[in-house]
């Protein structure tokens, strides 16, 4: 078996038709969803890219693999999914984002080479890679990983300085001059760079000549792409394929931020940007623009897998890494655990027959980003590691099996370089907030501060916070030792197995030692031997 992992990056789940939308139709995404299961409550482990991925490729909580934020390297020896498959032979590659920092300092301090065969593995979370490409490649970006995309751009006549940015990320507007998609302002106008040429076009090109080169050996590609990710710029016709009458209604109420951080935080310039009128109504249809070209280009992806066979003996699974606030909440961009940044789509194709009976159906259990890792190692016939990898494979479900299953979910971000944090003097080490998420209810621990609460069965939208409200305190204080039960768990005991640690509880101590016993008589009175250099 083979896995083709496909990751768009800030895609909300109710902007895909299988999921409901009427806004928009997805019908290749669509297709995909008719022949697996949707699971229609899946939750990253962080509303934002670095610490969110860093999960999805361990399989581990943020608090277990400490890469909080964007930027902060995941630590060398870290175990990841690519490790683990590496152990049982099996190849992971990538085509994309990951979005990973190395830890230079720990390879320094161990003498790893961060150009050897394994620090270039350190480097990269375990994957060999193909392609890197992490999007938002600006000329003084000094992290960025877009030379790949470059080069291929000139390659077609699109030359420059920087030819992501004055091609993928630069417009011509009506008089003529160049404008930049970093300017919301200017998100409505066509990309320079053709659609064929496009980022998400090139991927798709990129991914499917991986497939192409492989033989029979299993191998696991994780196809990532850097859309529809803010720049919000779309090569035509994507660009104004859409406009504000196709929106749905803005999710928000006034005066619906009553916690004093989220005061704070809607008055971030992110924030303000998209509470401004009409905001909303330029960026948000290219926002659409950029997932339909997404949807386009994974039908001719599917289309490939179909022909060339690749569906029969390739698990396919399509998900983000967090959503995007697109002005609901009064908010911008990612951020937080609003059903709009920390919520996913998650779409799982399993091509084997097990999976036949939950064809096209969907799954409301509470699912974790962390849950694929471990599926994945299921699928390529690795044994368990629970005490590596957090998540839980979810097999059971794909294959119809009744299997016992969380009854809540965690999320974490660290604030910590956030501007909202300034206005409160909190410390680096206290900005963290916590969410414990159990299908009804949505509690957030807010340190040094009161929680936040929402209904989510009285109040889907998630625009009343019930966390100063006296007669929810009984919920606050269930949620809150939920957290606290999960924060005492072991998330670093991770170089003995459950296995080997009741294997030594049943060994009491290590042969040849023997402790507190009296005299030769207790120590057989217990079944333990005399020591062998004493006569017997």
């Amino acid at each position: 078996m083979n896995v083709l992992w496909i990751m768009a990056d800030q895609l909300r789940w109710d902007y895909l038709s299988c999921y409901g939308a009427k806004h928009i139709e997805t019908p290749n995404l669509d297709r995909l969803a008719a022949k697996g299961v949707r699971f229609d409550r899946a939750y990253v482990q962080s509303p934002i890219c670095g610490p969110s991925r860093m999960s999805f490729y361990t399989g581990r909580y943020v608090r277990s693999h400490g890469a909080t934020w964007n930027g902060f390297p995941l630590r060398v020896g870290e175990p990841t999914l690519c490790d683990q498959l590496r152990d049982i032979g099996v190849t992971s590659t990538l085509v994309g984002k990951t979005h990973m920092r190395p830890d230079e300092e720990g390879m320094k301090r161990l003498g790893i080479d961060p150009e050897s065969t394994i620090g270039a593995l350190v480097s990269e979370c375990g994957f060999e890679v193909f392609v890197r490409d992490d999007g938002t490649n600006a000329a003084t970006d000094k992290n960025r990983c877009g030379e790949d995309y470059e080069r291929y751009l000139r390659a077609h006549g699109m030359d420059g300085d920087t030819p992501w940015e004055e091609w993928a990320n630069t417009a011509i507007g009506p008089d003529g001059q160049k404008k930049s998609g970093w300017y919301l302002e200017n998100a409505p106008l066509p990309a320079r760079v053709p659609k064929e040429h496009s980022e998400t076009a090139w991927l798709t090109t990129r991914g499917i000549e991986f497939m192409e080169a492989q033989g029979d050996s299993p191998w696991l590609c994780h196809l990532s792409y850097i859309k529809p990710h803010w720049p919000y710029m779309a090569p035509a016709p994507y660009n104004d394929m859409y406009s504000k009458h196709d929106l749905p209604p803005v999710n928000r109420r006034v005066d619906e931020h009553t916690h004093p951080l989220m005061q704070s935080w809607s008055q971030t310039r992110i924030c303000k940007s998209f509470a401004r009128e009409g905001v909303r109504d330029v960026v948000a249809p290219v926002y659409m623009g950029l997932i339909k070209e997404l949807d386009d280009n994974m039908g001719r992806l599917f289309g490939y897998l179909e022909t060339s066979g690749r569906m029969k003996d390739t698990m396919v699974v399509f998900c983000s890494d967090h959503g995007d606030n697109m002005g609901d909440h009064w908010l911008g961009e990612k951020d937080l655990f609003y059903d709009c940044s920390a919520r996913i789509p998650l779409i799982v194709y399993d091509p084997r027959a097990e999976a036949d009976s939950t064809r096209g159906t969907s799954c409301d259990k509470l699912v974790e980003g962390i849950d694929l890792a471990p599926t994945f190692h299921q699928l390529m016939g690795g044994e368990a590691k629970p005490h590596v990898m957090e998540g839980r494979s979810l097999q059971p479900i794909l294959h119809g099996q009744d299997a016992p299953w969380r009854d809540h979910c965690i999320s974490e971000y660290d604030y910590s370089t956030r501007d909202a944090r300034a206005d409160f003097d909190i410390g680096e080490s206290d900005a963290r907030l916590v969410m414990v998420f159990d299908g009804r209810w949505k509690y957030v621990h807010v340190e040094l501060m009161r929680p936040l609460l929402f209904d989510l069965e009285t109040d889907p939208d998630e625009v009343h916070d019930l966390g100063d409200s006296p007669a929810h305190q009984d919920q606050i204080a269930r949620l809150r030792e939920l957290h606290f039960a999960w924060a005492r768990q072991h998330h670093s005991r991770i170089t003995r197995s459950p296995e080997m640690v009741e294997r030594m509880a049943a060994g009491k101590e290590p042969p040849g030692i023997y402790i507190a016993y009296w005299d030769r008589e207790d120590g057989e009175a217990h079944g333990v031997d005399a020591p062998p250099h004493l006569d017997s």
